[in-house]
């Protein structure tokens, strides 16, 4: 069963959902919640696999409900708004979807069958892992990059180097370009850092993928990748580059 959540201050906009929901014999409502902040208590207490969010409520906002959570807890969310102006932001949040209000039944079972489909995946991922007590820190081996209403999973070996756009981040595939909705520093604390490293606020590099270093006169460098693409290093990142570049042998 697929554990769901619905979050929105207009009680009739709740019922409406709650009435979608119970055409589909594989769900199971969890929690109702009327204001962000009695929701986020509800989700940190009792974490859904799904939540259906109402983006604007006075107060504490859908978003800022879903960003106070931490990504180990955030659940996959689809957005009910009367607006789309949100949508950017709403994907580096885990959104699946973003439904416009009043909801149609077409675009509710769409987007119900992209937080299956996520969700499958998700499962998968976890029958692969080991029991809990004796499991390793997982890293980051996918990234979701959504395009329109189609998501792309872009595998963290593929990646060459990443850089950052604002509060987002740029994935760098060979001679394409993918924004992933999260800061470069979130990005930092998920990879494996025996494959990853930071060598600027701005970047991240794999480290098979340094093909030169070279030093600068303020204790600056520059790496060459192998595809010749050069990348700025810190002086507050050299030593640690290093000390990984040695380390891989």
């Amino acid at each position: 069963m697929i554990r769901v959540c619905v979050v929105d201050d207009e009680p009739l906009a709740r019922r409406g959902v709650l009435s979608l929901l119970a055409a589909f014999d594989d769900l199971r409502v969890v929690g109702e919640y009327e204001d962000g902040t009695t929701a986020l208590a509800g989700l940190q207490a009792q974490p859904p696999d799904l939540v259906f969010m109402d983006v604007q409520m006075p107060g504490m906002t859908g978003l800022d409900v879903l960003a106070a959570l931490s990504p180990q807890q955030r659940p996959l969310a689809i957005l009910l708004t009367a607006h789309d102006s949100f949508a950017v932001r709403a994907f580096a949040l885990n959104a699946v979807d973003y439904l416009l209000k009043p909801v149609d039944d077409v675009r509710f079972a769409e987007a119900m069958t992209r937080a299956r489909q996520l969700l499958r995946l998700r499962d998968l991922d976890t029958a692969r892992t080991l029991p809990v007590a004796d499991a390793p820190m997982r890293h980051l081996e996918k990234f979701s990059v959504r395009i329109g209403h189609r998501t792309l999973f872009i595998r963290a070996d593929s990646v060459a180097w990443i850089g950052a756009d604002g509060d987002y981040a740029v994935l760098h595939v060979g001679e394409r370009t993918y924004i992933v909705r999260e800061s470069l520093h979130q990005l930092a604390a998920q990879l494996d850092q025996a494959r990853f490293v930071r060598v600027h606020r701005s970047s991240i590099v794999r480290l098979d993928q340094v093909a030169e270093l070279q030093p600068l006169t303020n204790r600056d460098a520059v790496l060459r990748l192998h595809d010749g693409t050069p990348v700025r290093v810190s002086r507050t990142y050299i030593d640690a580059l290093l000390s990984a570049l040695h380390a891989g042998g």
